[in-house]
């Protein structure tokens, strides 16, 4: 596995961030991540200023890893390189998006959730696979299922994820990590509750640790 997915593997967790407010929140955001013992972060392109916001993220705190989601054009792509992102993560599997990431030289995890999707993702030669909605398309019983025919993919399962279920999600061996935005929720990065944001996170590492040793 890439240097950097293996990375990401070991850390379990991968918060999904929307950011309305960039330049307030994202540096003492991605210093609440790392001080959880979370220092990674996807953030979405779903919200104006996403960009700058990894940009700032990068810069607070250059050893986290920093990547884009919600990535939906070529131009987003370039967009998110040009401020630091080192993954890229997209909702569905867009061939020309894995092919242009792949001509960038930058690892991207497209949205998979069925075998026609699986397949496409096998072309391209991928290792790992972002399973959105996960809760809602099967979860753990389907990510199982889906690993007998393509055993070769790791899965990054997204959507619907929390403290209650995460357990369940990364005693799944095709699992790697689980991608979730209840550690960075709107209501905790708009009242900028930072310390509630560190907490969730020490206790996502602490579910993730005990889930693989156990």
């Amino acid at each position: 596995m890439d240097k950097l997915l293996q990375q990401i593997s070991e850390i379990g967790v991968v918060p999904v961030i929307k950011l309305g407010h960039p330049t307030r929140d994202a540096a003492p955001l991605a210093k609440a991540l790392c001080e959880g013992g979370v220092p990674v972060a996807e953030v979405t392109f779903r919200a104006a200023g996403a960009a700058q916001a990894i940009r700032i993220m990068k810069e607070t705190c250059p050893d986290m890893i920093v990547g884009a989601g919600t990535v939906l054009t070529t131009a987003q792509v370039d967009e998110a390189l040009a401020a630091g992102a080192q993954f890229i993560v997209t909702p569905g599997f867009d061939p020309e998006l894995v092919a242009y990431c792949q001509e960038k030289q930058v690892i991207i995890l497209p949205g998979c959730t069925t075998p026609t999707d699986y397949h496409a993702a096998y072309k391209f030669g991928l290792e790992v696979l972002k399973f959105f909605p996960a809760e809602q398309s099967g979860g753990v019983a389907k990510i199982k299922a889906m690993s007998a025919p393509f055993p070769m993919f790791k899965i990054m399962p997204t959507g619907g994820v929390s403290l209650k279920n995460l357990a369940e999600y990364i005693k799944c061996p095709v699992i790697t990590a689980c991608g979730g935005s209840y550690m960075v929720t709107a209501d905790l990065i708009e009242n900028q509750k930072w310390d509630e944001i560190i907490d969730l996170c020490k206790k996502s590492v602490e579910i993730v640790k005990e889930a693989r040793n156990g």
